[in-house]
């Protein structure tokens, strides 16, 4: 397959350029086609000699994700399933802020990318490594999300979810690194693609704007702490004691509490940013309220935030989400112990929110065609 041309720094296309002896501004002149006018074919830069667009189509993919599907909700959350270059399916999820007051369209919105096909961590509880893990995304390919999706928002201007967005303005504000996969897993394309999107040459968003979450994974927080990068870090929690945590993250068998700890210490101590606990409350197992003292334990040791998520059940899977006093209490007893808290309100719940759950729809449909069950897929949001 081409290599995609979003993998390449501005250096190494100003190289590229530079080894056929080309004038230096041509490598502006392409970033300025990718990232601000977003180009989704060579023959629009209209600038470039049409030469010099066949050779960089020889050697590049400028568009390597095809929009499979695009799931519409309720809250006007939007998830989009991407089929690769080999076949392989990934997710991303647009997530609007919540309405402003007086009922005016959210001002924010957030998108959620994936970093691998599968997930080979296996966390009991999610969607997105049922069928293994396959490869690892290509920086590039991490970076097409953003494109991709901020294209679409282009596209789709009339409509409620993006009508308030003046002209010119981006679609995505914020970008968070919680989809399909294990991120850290995945560091080095990790953090080539995010050193991209957030180049002002590039994707041009501030890395406050940017945050990585992992299930854990202990020595890679240590290593992203002493990046010279500030983006915000939210740890996979799920559960307080290392006797819950192991039974639902088989990651925290080899990077146990004390040890995951540490290490946020050490991501806390050298970058000064406050880290976000993520903890998905499943009922009768990580909502009791003898998690609270340990959980609020740890988030005072780590001057951490606590962010509440409500499962939302996955096919197939024995969990359950709390009921909604269930969630309120475990919000209530965290709150009395002084801890900085927030709990998610239904987001994208009638659109197989869960990570990996529309990729699983998708490849058991076609298993199904290949014995003649058809199914129509489209590319248009429902």
């Amino acid at each position: 397959m081409p290599t995609a041309i979003t993998s390449l720094t501005r250096e190494e296309i100003a190289q590229w350029f530079r080894e056929r002896g080309q004038p230096a501004y041509r490598a502006g002149q392409l970033l300025e086609w990718i990232y601000r006018r977003q180009a989704s074919a060579w023959h629009e830069m209209s600038n470039l000699p049409a030469a010099l667009r066949a050779e960089l189509a020889a050697g590049f993919s400028l568009v390597s994700l095809k929009l499979v599907r695009c799931q519409g909700a309720t809250d006007a959350t939007r998830k989009f399933l991407w089929e690769l270059p080999d076949r392989a399916l990934i997710e991303s999820v647009l997530i609007p802020a919540n309405p402003a007051l007086y009922g005016e369209a959210s001002d924010r919105r957030t998108l959620c990318v994936s970093t691998q096909v599968g997930c080979a961590y296996g966390c009991r509880f999610c969607a997105s490594g049922l069928n293994g893990w396959r490869r690892n995304l290509e920086p590039g390919e991490i970076v097409e999300q953003l494109l991709a999706v901020e294209r679409w928002g282009r596209a789709e201007r009339n409509r409620a979810e993006v009508e308030s967005l003046p002209a010119g303005a981006r679609v995505v504000d914020n970008l968070v690194i919680m989809g399909m996969g294990e991120p850290l897993a995945n560091y080095d394309h990790l953090l080539k693609a995010l050193a991209i999107i957030n180049a002002p040459w590039g994707g041009g968003l501030g890395a406050r704007k940017i945050t990585i979450s992992t299930s854990g994974l202990a020595p890679q927080i240590r290593r992203l702490a002493d990046e010279p990068f500030q983006f915000r870090l939210a740890v996979s929690l799920h559960g307080a004691t290392d006797e819950v945590r192991s039974q639902i993250m088989p990651v925290n068998r080899k990077y146990p509490l004390a040890e995951l700890a540490a290490a946020c210490e050490h991501y806390q101590r050298r970058q000064g940013r406050m880290i976000t606990l993520e903890y998905i409350l499943l009922a009768g197992l990580n909502d009791r309220l003898d998690q609270i003292k340990p959980l609020g334990r740890l988030a005072r040791r780590l001057q951490a935030k606590v962010n509440l998520i409500p499962y939302n059940p996955v096919e197939g899977l024995p969990y359950a989400r709390p009921s909604e006093s269930a969630c309120e209490a475990f919000l209530a007893a965290l709150e009395k112990e002084g801890i900085v808290v927030t709990l998610r309100r239904e987001k994208g719940g009638d659109i197989d929110a869960a990570c990996g759950q529309l990729r699983l729809r998708e490849e058991r449909l076609r298993r199904e065609a290949k014995h003649g069950v058809k199914e129509a897929t489209s590319g248009a949001c429902s």
